[in-house]
């Protein structure tokens, strides 16, 4: 059984090294093939330089570098199609995933899971960080209908074949959680450690994770339309019952129905509701444009590292 580790790295030239001291004791444990795959995401830093450095010592690390930066689940993607193992794990590069957890990960994949995520026990995030992350959850929930999403988390393993199920995705807009679910049901979760993070700040802020969360709910969910649908459903209920409102006052009372602020509300909250609607639907229509751009999810830069798919022994190292 092999495994192929994946990590997009931004920015994290300094924290690399602790994280490939701290990851190979536990990839040995595994036997004779594993690797990590470490995605440099156009950082700003020396990342690359460091990758370079950590592949000339360690045969079973490899290197891609992308062009630019295209977000984290865009280099999991590229990451994840250039694995070589039968299970894929995917973690972040600030070691708040110990990768001492990776062996919880495997160990309940062998009980017939196809993925399984590592749901931190007590987060280690800022507060706008962690509300974030639970509208990020709440919408993962509602896009693929798994109870387990509300455990998701970037700390995940998965059997490689699963990314048959989304080899000819092309688009821009990557949730790769969602991706998982075209490929399998069979989610689960355990609890792991997780921890501070060793070094600098997070890439992540609370507008990037809302917009991960609307992208995500627009991507690949119609569930925004029904929601436009039942609003404006609604509020034509609410237009018909104003309606006879206004005939009877005038049947019985003979006369208008005073009150412009009245009318003007109604108007106000109408118009509002439509342009609401409207703006559901010019994004469905943007993202039906940008997918007929087929624009890559990323590109390649280059790559360093072994280029054979021959297992790596221990004892090579």
């Amino acid at each position: 059984m092999g495994v192929s580790v994946i990590v997009p790295v931004y920015n994290s030239g300094t924290i690399l090294p602790d994280l490939v001291s701290r990851l190979a004791p536990v990839l040995e444990s595994f036997g004779s093939e594993y690797e990590l795959v470490l995605v440099n995401d156009g950082s700003r830093d020396q990342s690359w330089e460091a990758i370079c450095n950590l592949v000339s010592h360690h045969p079973w690390v490899r290197g891609i570098n992308l062009m630019r930066n295209y977000g984290q689940h865009n280099a999991l993607l590229c990451g994840i199609r250039a694995a070589r193992y039968d299970i894929v794990v995917t973690m972040d590069d600030d070691l708040q995933h110990p990768p001492e957890e990776i062996p919880k990960l495997v160990e309940k994949l062998g009980e017939g899971y196809d993925v399984v995520y590592g749901s931190p026990v007590q987060e280690r995030h800022g507060l706008w960080r962690d509300m974030a992350s639970i509208i990020t959850k709440s919408s993962l929930k509602a896009t693929i209908g798994v109870e387990t999403a509300q455990m998701a988390s970037a700390f995940r393993a998965f059997r490689t074949q699963i990314r048959q199920a989304f080899a000819d995705y092309r688009g821009s807009f990557v949730s790769l959680d969602v991706l998982l679910t075209w490929g399998t049901t069979r989610f689960t979760a355990v609890a792991v450690r997780h921890d501070a993070r060793k070094a600098g700040v997070s890439n992540y802020t609370l507008w990037k994770l809302i917009t991960h969360a609307f992208n995500m709910i627009t991507g690949f969910s119609s569930l925004p339309l029904q929601v436009a649908s039942i609003l404006g459903f609604l509020f034509t209920i609410i237009g018909f019952v104003i309606l006879v409102f206004v005939i009877g006052n005038y049947i019985i009372n003979g006369g208008g129905v005073p009150g412009f602020s009245f009318l003007a509300c109604a108007i106000a909250i109408f118009s509002g509701v439509q342009l609401l609607m409207l703006g559901i639907f010019g994004e469905y229509l943007a993202r039906i444009h940008f997918r007929t751009m087929d624009r890559p999810s990323s590109v390649i830069r280059e790559t360093t590292g072994p280029s054979d798919v021959k297992s790596r022994k221990i004892h090579e190292r």
